[in-house]
């Protein structure tokens, strides 16, 4: 009896694990443009792979531009990605913050992959603190609240709507995609670097 006990257990645990799972999780694309063919973008993603993403009829392209640890303020609606903790903050990779019109995006708290173990946390800038060399964001989302450590080595961008030209050959892009029925991809926005600034997150 003991075999088909642990049978029915180990089917009902996969079971909550594939009702957990998102049913069609994103595909991050970080790369560089090789074409845009009408609603066709072809980008070799970091790892040499020639990903084809299709464009929304309404797709919006935000350009990133190189900013100022000094452009974080309170009251600004900022995304970052962290990797690990420092005296009880988590330590930023990047900043980037948002124009108004934008705030609220992806808001929350998760998992990230950007590299191993790295978060997400896209969130309001309740109070900066500056301490020495470092600054200290405590940002707040729906249902949380977490301390950020930026330091001199943390990549800070801002985003503003661009043309749809600047995603031309060789210009460093990050797109968050959908995998459609088909297999094919889709995005409704496309987030490109400027003045030569690679999207850091």
């Amino acid at each position: 009896m003991i075999r088909p006990i642990a049978a029915v257990l180990l089917a009902a645990v996969s079971a909550v694990a594939a009702a957990q799972a998102p049913a069609n999780p994103p595909v991050r694309i970080r790369g560089t443009v090789e074409s845009l063919d009408g609603q066709i973008l072809t980008v070799k993603a970091r790892n040499g792979e020639s990903m084809k993403v299709k464009l929304a009829e309404t797709c919006v392209v935000i350009g990133i531009t190189k900013a100022s640890v000094d452009d974080i303020a309170s009251g600004k609606f900022i995304g970052t990605t962290t990797v690990g903790q420092r005296e009880g903050s988590l330590v930023a990779e990047e900043v980037h913050i948002f124009p108004e019109s934008m705030r609220g995006t992806g808001e929350g708290h998760y998992d990230w992959d950007l590299r191993p173990d790295s978060k997400m946390t896209n969130a309001n800038v309740a109070n900066v603190v500056k301490m020495a060399n470092d600054r200290v964001m405590t940002v707040q989302y729906k249902g949380g609240e977490k301390k950020i450590l930026v330091t001199p080595k943390t990549a800070v961008v801002s985003f503003a709507p661009t043309e749809r030209s600047e995603l031309k050959p060789g210009a460093p892009i990050f797109a968050v995609t959908q995998r459609q029925p088909d297999g094919t991809l889709s995005a409704a926005r496309v987030n490109v670097g400027l003045h030569g600034q690679v999207p850091p997150m």
